[in-house]
This record gives structure tokens, C-alpha cells and sequence, in this order.
């Protein structure tokens, strides 16, 4: 364009935005983006997009005017009257390409569909990189030259398709030499569509293709699938894949719409359709659970190895798997002893657990001394539960001959220079932190003297070569490294086999780690964490762990939690996080307590003495100690009314009271020490408001204060007062505080890495939890016997979200077979309200009961159905017979000091050459629709189900039950 002095003006192109979105009254969409003329990503100063009626639809609309061969990325978020964001969109950003041929004055209209966090997790690594590595995908990016240059026809508009297809089957034939070979058609109603005839539809192709490597496989990453069409109307359309065997899939719901606006002045010249991922029916996955210390080989030295995990790879391909779910695998030698064995106390949140590594694989030349060294041991160490303490004993005891031999070597080798460099910022201070806990024979870094304090200056002094110890502090980083080599090998294998490695994510860390030396402004350690009363422990439960100080994380953006999910991100494709709820609110208890009861922070309006201090009676006492219940007085309690009591100053917390316990003194009544004190602590406990410590007239209402005597022997207005403040507190009062911080600390987590997240979301759950998972697309936790559901007592698992992961069983409880030996009457309620048998259950987990049980869970619409490994065992009544069923039980979490040594009685080798056990897993996977269709199966031939509609299961004849066992 010529202005009238002659001189070119710059083009000018009307960019037209619109999207459907319903809100609620006060919420408004704007568009941000990296230009100033959408903010600079200033929401505040994007474009706001007005509102208007389509049918049933709100439609949210906006232009710009922008030059020609305008460049930008932008989002959508929605925001409130004053533009504070209440949400955001999921996924990449978005970007803008405006067609070459656009003339001076036309109309890009851009119709997109809001990104949710859920149609985003086929583009974690755990579905790019392994499930669909060899697939096609996109990332949502529009390419330079999407539309043509031209126009067939002045009342035409040129439309561009562009649609996700994360889940597209393989096609070994797109390539480089062949970049447009169609495999997903556009159909519809239109004349260039095909009027809905495939063959007359419109071919989409890849617009780009970038061959890259990842781990050694081949794999095309994303892509565009786009083509345009010429239209002169409104058009309703869908689009099909057409896969290499001849089979064709139509989008699932409903037919999607192109709307032009040819009454109007504006009709654009183009637009562009961003229409999201391709509708398909959900996609299902399942999995084996079991810790890593749990692996039985013929190879590994007393405990599970990381190299064990290729054999669990096998065996999970042949059971018809795609994923493997351990526990946490970070160091956590802190005490020296069998506590440490509690995998969820990290003495380093990076560090990884040389309890794992496999000394025969250090080097190729061990002596024939250290051979029969390890043969002796593996003899010696092959028990029925784990040895932590002689076992990672021996361990290191190997490693250090070993290293003695080869530390040359393998220290000046460039592999290990290169593992050094990418992760001396952690191993310098973890090898440091190890040297000093040996030296001072204690984790407790405030014993430690002038090294108690940490400092970059002291800690390069520490890890000198200079100094005397310096060969212990290499020897850490030679453990380190092999323990790298080791479990990345693992993962590589699981990758290339399709096979999703997901690890656990622990919410604390021990008072005495690495973490809270180096960074102890991270961390509040006069406090602890745990949880409340729930389904786990009816007392709630302690962990020892220092609370986090969130507001101190929050200034560089949560760089520790985000250097942590970085660093797992190079072994795992998907992880668990531990007790998500700590991420909306942390159960935090005061150093002294022992249990979960004794304080918490909440406010209240009551200033009753009664109500503060523990109610304790006489008649109490005699109901609890019987004919000692005077002595217990005498020494634990104070009278100050007449048959009224109050602990004494050197027992009145828990601590003082297992002080007081263990003095002794010889007193006859300390022969049960452990039934007075949790006597003792429940009198301590029995309390309904909780004095504030820093303000006395604010009072906190005790969590399940309805159970106590103390609420109990109230009149009838006080009580209904108490309750009412205790529901507006607990439950609606600090939801929105508590989705709030979660929305400030998630995303930082789940942007740190692109693995595939999922929420251990048990227990005492606040209604804004789930909405919260929902929204940043995180996939909760079910287990049957722990009902998320209300007014029932076992799950259903057909009515659970596709958002969820479902298990009959979890570390933290006992499993499947010992949960159905426990209790009769649960067991005979569970056999006629969800097996729907009159018939008497039988008194032991058969195969035929396990079998229901797991098909039950397998045919569930959850994302992913996991399966611990004892629990599948239970398939053969060879494998139960061998084992207790109690013996199974991983943690007893009313146990705070529990021994973490749980051993499978089967090796993976016998499982491997088990046909049998292998078959029975397969055909319920493959049967609910689980299976990988382009997964190559084993040759053995499932065995047939049948499916009944009315089966019974008679103990003593086992016959099928609900189609869910074999005949």
C-alpha cells in the first residue's frame, strides 16, 4: 500500500480471537501473550474478550490489528472484575502465524478451544516417550505457511484444520521421504468434506517431522496435522484416523462446527481451527507395584537391585504391563540402624540408596577373593525378610575393595567426569554431609561444631584433594556414580520395552539430612509433620519431619522442589506424590507431640478453662487402671477439685509422660508400661479446645472433638455450638486458604518436568482437593476399602473418575489377602454387597475370590489400575500357601519405628518361567481392555472367560463369580 506521498505503508490484518467458555458471574476471559499489544504477558494488560450467545454456547470474542507477518505467543486465562487469574490454561503456549497471501485490511479469525490440563498428559514423557514413543504428535504450534497464498474465490473463506493426535497408531512408512503421507482425514457435511463419506473428506497431513534420538530409539517428535478448505457456509464436521491395517476410527462425541458469520461485515477471509486433541474413547493402562527392596533375584545380594528392574520389566511385558511403580529410592542412612529402613526419611532428597546397587556389576575384573566374598554373602543374606543394617553393611564393605583396586581408573575416566559435572552442586554436599556423620557418628548436624553451620567455603575445604579424608569423600561419589549407571540402565531398558518406570515423590525429609543442612531456611524444625485421625491410624499419626517454610521456597520459585523432580526425571516417566494433601495443608504438630492429636492451629471463640484442659474423673481413672488407678494418680496426676485431675508439670505432654515411663524407680506398675501410656495419652488428649500459645484468647477446636468424654459430658447447646464451629472451621472456613497455596505450589512441580504425575490423595480429604487434581490435571488414588465415596463402606471401583488410579491394595495397608482374613463380618458385608453372593465367603482369599477382586479394579474406568505384586500372587494357591498372608504387609503406619524389610518369597525367575501365573494376569488385563494393541504378546494362549450374568462362589466348589474368576 502507497500513501499520498508516495511512500509504502505498512500492512495492517484484523487478528479476530474466539473461544467457548462458560463462567460464573464476576469472571471474564483475556488473552496474554509475548507482544506488547497482548501484555508482554501482563494479564492485566491483555486483551479482554467480550462475551456473547451462540445457541447454548458463550462465546468469548476479541480482535487486534497487527502488522503483517506478526509473530506471538499467547494463552488464555481466566480472571476476575479486578483481572486477579483464577485459572489458566494447560499445555504449551500457543503461536500465532499469520498466512502469507493475507491482503491489507482482511480477517484472521483463530477459533480455539480451551487447553485443559487433562488432554495434556499424552504429551508427558510417560505417553511420549514410552507408550506412543513411536507415534506422532503436536505441540499445538500453527507453522508459517498453514494457509495458501491465495484465494479460489472472493466470497470463499480458506480454513486451516490443525488437531492433536498424541495416541495415533504407528506408521513405520512416514518418514522424511515421505512427509505428507495422510493418516487422519477430516469429514463432514459440507461438499469439501465429503458430505461425510471418508473417501470424498479432506486429507490432513504432517506438516513437519524432526528426527531425534532419544536413549538410542528413533522417534519422530511433534508435529502438525493441517490442510484448509474453501467455504462459503456453516459446516459441521469430524476427524477419522485411518490406520496402516485398513481399520478407520471416527472421533467419539459430539460433531464439532465451523460457524461463519456471512450476515456480517466482518466475515473473515481466514480462519484457523485449533481443535484440541482428537476425541477417542479414554485410554486405560495397568501396572505392578512393589518396592525395590522387595525384588527377590537369583542374582542380587539380600535386597532388590536397580538392575533387578529388567527382569520386572520382562516379566510385566509378558503379564501384559506397561508400567512398574517402586517406592521412594533415596538414601535415607541417617540412624545407622533399621530405622533407616522407612524409605520415606530421605537423608538426601537426590541422593540414591547404595542398599540398591549391584556389587558384582562395579567392574569387570573383581578378584577371585572378592568373588567368593559375594557368593558367601548372597547365601548368607538370602532370608525371608530383608537385613537392612547387614546388609547394606556388607555392601559397602565389597564396594571399598573394590574401589580401593579400580578408583583410579573409574575417577579420571571422562563418563565419570562428565556424571561428576552435572551433579557436583548435590554430591559435594552429600559426600561432605556422610563424611561428618561417620566422623561425628551422628546425622545430627548440630552436633557438629564449626561445620554445623553450612557454607560453600567449608564445604570446598571439606571435599579437597588436599585433604587427609579425601578418599572417602571420592568413594561416596564412586558409589553415587555406579548407582546412576546402574538404575539408568534400568530405565533405558524399560523405555525401550514400553514400559512407564514411575517412582514416589516423599513429602518430607529427615530432620537430620543433607537437605536441612545445606538449606535450613527452608525448613521450620521446631515443628513436625503427620496426619490426622483417618482410615490409617484413629490417632493420626507423627512423622518427625520438619514442616516446610513455604514462603521462603516461594522466592525463587520452589527451585528445590523443582532441582528434585528434575533429578527423577532422569530415571522415571511418572511419579507418585506422596500425601498430596501436604501441598494444601500440612498437619503440623508441636516438637513435644508423639501422635497427631495434641495441637493444631486453628481459631476459635471460647475461653472455657474446662474445655482446655484435659477432663479427667475419678470414675475415669477407675474405668482405665482399675485397683492401681490410685497409684497412677499419686505420680502422673494433681487433684485440684475434689475428684478432679490434672496432669503434673513434669508429665503433661507425651514426651514427659514416656520420660516419666522409662525412669522406673522401681515402681510395680511400670510392668505395663505400654498399656498406661497409651491410657495416659488418651486422657492427655481429652481435651475440646486448644489454648493458642501466642494469643490466650484464641482457641483452636481439637480435631474429632466429638469423640472425646470431655465433649461428651457437655449439655446438649454447648455441644451443638462446639459442632458447629468445628464443621465451619475444619471444612469450610479455610478451603479456599488451602486450594490457594496448592495452586501456588503444584504447578511449580509439575512444570519442572514432563513426567506423568499422580496424587496419593488418601485419608481426611477437603472438598477442594479434587477440583484442584481436576484442574491441574493430577490423577488421585482409590482403594476400594477406603471409599472416597459417601454413606458406603467399600469403593465402586465402575464409578470411579478416568482421572484416578485404582488399587486394591497400597504399601500402607495390608493386602488384598491378609484385608480378607482380618475381619469376618467386613468380609461377609463385602461378599454380599459387592460380590453379590447370599453364600457363605470363604475364611481364605482363593484364587477365585483374588480373581474377582483384581478384574474388578482392571474394568474400572480409572486411567491406570496398579496392582501390587502380592496381591497378584494371589492368583495361585501355590504362592499363598508358601507365605502368611500377614507376612505380606509392607508398613504398619500406627508404627513409627516399623521395620521396612518385606521380601516377595518368589524370585523373578520363577515368576518369568511361570506360564501359569503369567496367563491369569494377562487375560484380565487384555480382557478389560488394558492391553497395548501393538504390544508384542508372549505365544502362550490366553485362557477364555466367560461372562454370566449371575454366578455364585461356594466355598469348598470353586465355581465363577460375577465372570470374574475361572472355572
Amino acid at each position: 500500500m502507497v500513501n499520498l506521498l508516495g511512500k509504502e505503508t505498512l500492512k495492517t490484518v484484523n487478528l479476530s480471537f474466539r473461544i467457548p467458555y462458560f463462567t460464573q458471574w464476576g469472571q471474564n476471559l483475556v488473552i496474554s501473550g509475548s507482544e506488547p499489544l497482548l501484555g508482554s504477558w501482563n494479564v492485566k494488560q491483555g486483551l479482554l474478550l467480550i462475551p456473547s450467545h451462540q445457541g447454548d454456547q458463550l462465546i468469548w470474542k476479541g480482535s487486534i490489528k497487527v502488522p503483517s507477518g506478526f509473530e506471538c505467543e499467547y494463552s488464555y486465562y481466566l480472571v476476575d472484575d479486578n483481572r486477579q487469574v483464577l485459572r489458566w490454561e494447560a499445555g504449551k503456549k500457543r503461536k500465532i502465524f499469520l498466512p502469507e497471501g493475507v491482503q491489507d485490511g482482511e480477517i484472521v479469525e483463530l477459533h480455539d478451544l480451551w487447553q485443559s490440563a487433562s488432554e495434556t498428559l499424552f504429551y508427558r514423557s510417560a505417553f511420549k516417550n514410552v507408550i506412543f514413543h513411536k507415534g506422532w504428535s503436536l505441540d499445538l504450534e500453527t507453522p508459517v505457511g498453514a494457509f495458501p497464498t491465495k484465494h479460489e474465490q472472493e466470497d470463499t473463506v480458506i480454513v486451516h484444520f490443525s488437531v492433536s493426535c498424541p495416541r495415533i497408531e504407528d506408521n513405520t512408512s512416514v518418514g522424511f521421504s515421505s512427509p505428507t503421507i495422510a493418516l487422519v482425514y477430516v469429514t463432514g457435511s459440507s461438499a469439501q468434506l465429503g458430505q461425510w463419506n471418508l473417501q470424498g473428506g479432506l486429507k490432513l497431513s504432517h506438516a513437519v517431522a524432526i528426527l531425534c534420538k532419544q536413549l538410542s530409539s528413533t522417534h519422530f517428535s511433534f508435529s502438525i496435522i493441517l490442510s484448509y478448505i474453501s467455504l462459503n457456509s456453516d459446516s459441521t464436521y469430524k476427524y477419522c484416523q485411518h490406520g496402516k491395517a485398513g481399520n478407520i476410527s471416527l472421533e467419539v462425541g459430539p460433531q464439532r462446527e465451523i460457524y461463519v458469520d456471512s450476515t456480517s461485515n466482518d466475515t473473515p477471509k481466514y480462519i484457523s481451527l485449533s481443535d484440541g486433541i482428537f476425541r477417542e474413547l479414554p485410554w486405560r493402562g495397568a501396572g505392578v507395584a512393589i518396592p525395590m527392596f522387595s525384588v527377590r533375584s537369583e542374582e542380587d545380594l539380600g535386597v532388590g537391585e536397580f538392575l533387578d528392574l529388567k527382569l520386572l520389566v520382562d516379566w510385566a511385558v509378558d503379564s501384559g504391563f506397561h508400567l512398574v511403580q517402586l517406592l521412594p529410592i533415596n538414601d535415607t542412612s541417617v540412624n545407622g540402624m533399621w530405622w533407616d529402613s522407612y524409605p520415606y526419611s530421605s537423608l538426601s532428597v537426590v541422593a540414591l540408596h547404595p542398599l540398591y546397587l549391584r556389587v558384582q556389576a562395579l567392574s569387570k575384573d573383581i578378584s577371585k577373593e572378592i568373588k567368593q566374598e559375594i557368593m558367601d554373602a548372597k547365601e548368607r543374606l538370602d532370608g525371608k525378610a530383608v537385613d537392612y543394617e547387614a546388609t547394606l553393611a556388607t555392601k559397602l564393605s565389597i564396594a571399598k575393595k573394590i574401589f580401593s583396586v579400580e578408583k583410579d581408573s573409574v575417577l579420571t575416566s571422562s563418563a565419570f567426569k562428565k556424571f561428576f559435572s552435572e551433579n557436583e552442586e548435590w554430591l559435594k554436599p552429600y559426600a561432605a554431609f556422610c563424611f561428618l556423620r561417620d566422623f561425628f557418628e551422628t546425622s545430627d548436624h548440630s552436633q557438629w561444631g564449626r561445620f554445623s553451620q553450612f557454607s560453600k567455603e567449608k564445604l570446598e575445604k571439606l571435599v579437597s584433594k588436599d585433604t587427609v579424608h579425601y578418599g572417602i569423600i571420592c568413594f561416596h561419589y564412586y558409589i553415587q556414580y555406579h548407582l546412576y549407571l546402574q538404575l539408568s540402565e534400568a530405565s533405558a531398558y524399560a523405555r525401550k520395552n514400553r514400559v512407564i518406570l514411575k517412582g514416589d515423590l516423599p513429602i518430607g525429609v529427615d530432620r537430620n539430612s543433607v537437605d536441612t543442612w545445606v538449606n535450613p531456611n527452608l525448613f521450620r524444625m521446631t515443628t513436625s509433620t503427620g496426619a490426622p485421625p483417618d482410615y490409617f491410624d484413629k490417632n493420626g499419626q507423627n512423622w518427625g519431619f520438619p514442616t516446610y517454610n513455604w514462603e521462603e521456597m516461594s522466592k525463587d520459585n520452589y527451585a528445590w522442589w523443582r532441582a528434585r523432580l528434575t533429578q527423577m526425571s532422569k530415571y522415571f516417566t511418572a511419579y507418585r506424590i506422596d500425601h498430596i494433601l501436604g501441598f494444601f495443608r500440612i498437619w503440623e504438630l508441636p516438637e513435644h507431640a508423639v501422635t497427631g492429636l495434641e495441637e493444631l492451629e486453628k481459631e476459635g471463640i471460647w475461653d472455657f478453662d474446662r474445655l482446655c484442659r484435659p477432663y479427667i474423673r475419678q470414675e475415669m481413672l477407675q474405668e482405665k487402671f482399675g485397683d492401681s488407678w490410685s497409684v497412677i494418680a499419686s505420680n502422673f496426676l494433681n487433684e485440684y477439685q475434689k475428684s478432679c485431675y490434672e496432669f503434673k508439670e513434669d508429665c503433661n505432654t507425651e514426651k514427659k509422660i514416656v520420660s516419666k515411663l522409662k525412669e522406673g524407680d522401681g515402681k510395680s506398675w511400670l510392668e505395663s508400661e505400654v498399656n498406661i501410656r497409651s491410657e495416659l495419652f488418651d486422657l492427655i488428649k481429652n481435651v475440646v479446645l486448644i489454648r493458642d500459645p501466642e494469643d490466650a484468647r484464641k482457641f483452636y477446636p481439637r480435631f474429632n472433638l466429638e469423640d472425646t468424654s470431655n465433649f461428651q459430658a457437655l449439655d446438649d447447646h454447648s455441644k451443638n455450638v462446639l459442632k458447629r464451629l468445628y464443621h465451619d472451621y475444619y471444612f469450610q472456613r479455610q478451603e479456599t486458604l488451602w486450594s490457594e497455596n496448592a495452586m501456588k505450589t503444584l504447578p511449580a512441580l509439575l512444570n519442572s518436568s514432563d513426567m506423568l504425575a499422580c496424587g496419593e490423595d488418601l485419608g481426611l480429604i477437603p472438598n477442594c482437593v479434587h477440583p484442584v487434581l481436576q484442574e491441574l490435571g493430577l490423577l488421585g488414588l482409590r482403594i476400594q476399602r477406603m471409599p472416597s465415596e459417601s454413606g458406603v463402606e467399600f469403593g465402586i471401583p465402575s464409578q470411579y473418575s478416568h482421572m484416578t488410579v485404582c488399587a486394591p491394595s497400597c504399601h500402607d495397608c495390608s493386602t488384598m489377602r491378609a484385608w480378607w482374613e482380618e475381619d469376618e463380618e467386613r468380609r461377609s458385608r463385602f461378599y454380599k454387597t459387592v460380590v453379590g453372593s447370599s453364600e457363605e465367603p470363604p475364611s481364605t482369599c482363593v484364587p477365585e475370590v483374588a480373581h474377582f477382586i483384581l478384574r474388578q479394579h482392571a474394568e474400572a474406568p480409572s486411567m491406570w489400575a496398579i496392582f501390587p505384586l502380592q496381591d497378584l500372587l494371589a492368583l495361585k494357591e501355590e504362592y499363598t500357601k508358601s507365605r502368611p498372608a500377614a507376612e505380606e504387609t509392607i508398613n504398619d503406619p500406627t508404627n513409627p519405628k516399623h521395620y521396612w524389610r518385606y521380601r516377595v518369597h518368589v524370585s523373578l525367575e520363577t515368576l518369568m518361567n511361570d506360564k501359569e501365573i503369567k496367563t491369569k494376569i494377562r487375560s484380565i488385563v487384555q480382557s478389560s481392555g488394558r492391553s497395548l494393541p501393538s504390544l508384542e504378546q508372549a505365544d502362550d494362549t490366553p485362557i477364555p472367560v466367560t461372562l454370566p450374568d449371575k454366578q455364585q462362589l461356594v466355598n469348598g466348589q470353586r465355581k465363577v463369580t460375577n465372570g470374574a474368576a475361572q472355572k
